[in-house]
């Protein structure tokens, strides 16, 4: 019997196997969020290597957000990872959705990075 776990891990293989595809080496912006906060982080497949990473638990981010899970925090974690990546020199990248749907703070934080400089 399929559980929403089970369903999940197929929706984000069959994500991930068509951005691997479509990367031709471009590092992955990875999201993953949970009921109570967003993690977003660059990754370097090549290397398998976290370039930069951004999250609602990191302490100077709770600082200017109220609620941790809201898409104004997701938001902010989408500017924050952008403006990491564009000083480490990264200024493109694939975005990965996971296994979750392309609404609410995951397009948040996809529309915040895009506007603070990635490229995607």
């Amino acid at each position: 019997m399929n559980t929403p776990k089970k369903l999940f891990d197929k929706r984000k293989s069959r994500v991930r196997t068509a951005l691997k595809a479509a990367a031709n080496g471009k590092m992955r912006l990875s999201v993953f969020r949970s009921g109570k906060h967003i993690y977003a982080q660059i990754i370097d497949d090549a290397k398998s290597a976290t370039v930069v990473s951004a999250s609602t638990l990191d302490k100077d981010v709770r600082e200017n957000i109220k609620k941790s899970s809201t898409v104004e925090a997701a938001s902010f974690i989408g500017k924050l990872v952008a403006e990491k990546a564009v000083k480490s020199g990264v200024s493109e990248v694939i975005f990965d959705r996971g296994g979750y749907i392309y609404h609410g703070r995951v397009k948040a934080l996809a529309d915040a990075a895009r506007a603070a400089g990635l490229k995607f």
